[in-house]
């Protein structure tokens, strides 16, 4: 007897996950948000669920990430191509994102978003202020001296480099690179 769930399931296909990774201030947020718009995409950002969990009273330490990974599998498995805004310091947090990718069957895209000029940077850092109700910015010395192990392909897969210096020039780049083929 023919099932219509099946069958419908037999035909969704789960999004994009574009995961967009730097250090703080160097531009990750604006480029995730605008290329989330350009898509569209469902936008996901861990600094907002970690203040949120903050503000609950959670002492944080990879709870916001694991939120941000359940809400993307939700999103990519209803075939919303999702846009994820995160630090990810660490080749933990990397490899997460392909476990993500994986059990929602979604082709992963790691982008690594780079700002050359030590002075652009430090006066993104210094300059900024906070967007999200009780985040508490990073100061330009925690940003220099925080948690940032450099990226390895061959630890942590492939991913896009992006230059940060013209967000315009960036958000072009990450848009081409993104196209179909």
């Amino acid at each position: 007897m023919h099932q219509p769930t099946q069958r419908r399931q037999d035909v969704i296909h789960a999004g994009r996950l574009i995961v967009i990774s730097g250090r703080p201030g160097t531009g990750k947020t604006t480029l995730a948000k605008a290329t989330a718009q350009e898509l569209p995409a469902c936008y996901l950002r861990v600094d907002a669920a970690e203040t949120a969990l903050v503000r609950a009273g959670v002492a944080v330490v990879t709870e916001g990430y694991a939120v941000i990974h359940e809400l993307a599998v939700s999103n990519l498995q209803l075939g919303h191509t999702v846009v994820v805004d995160a630090v990810n310091p660490l080749p933990q947090a990397r490899a997460g994102w392909f476990e993500t990718a994986a059990r929602a069957r979604a082709r992963l895209v790691m982008v690594e978003v780079e700002l050359p000029d030590l002075r652009e940077h430090r006066r993104r850092v210094e300059e900024r202020e906070a967007d999200i109700f009780g985040h508490v910015l990073p100061t330009w010395d925690q940003v220099v001296h925080g948690e940032w192990t450099p990226w390895d392909e061959e630890r942590d897969g492939e991913r896009l480099r992006v230059d940060s210096t013209n967000a315009d020039v960036a958000l072009a780049h990450l848009l081409q690179a993104l196209r179909p083929e």
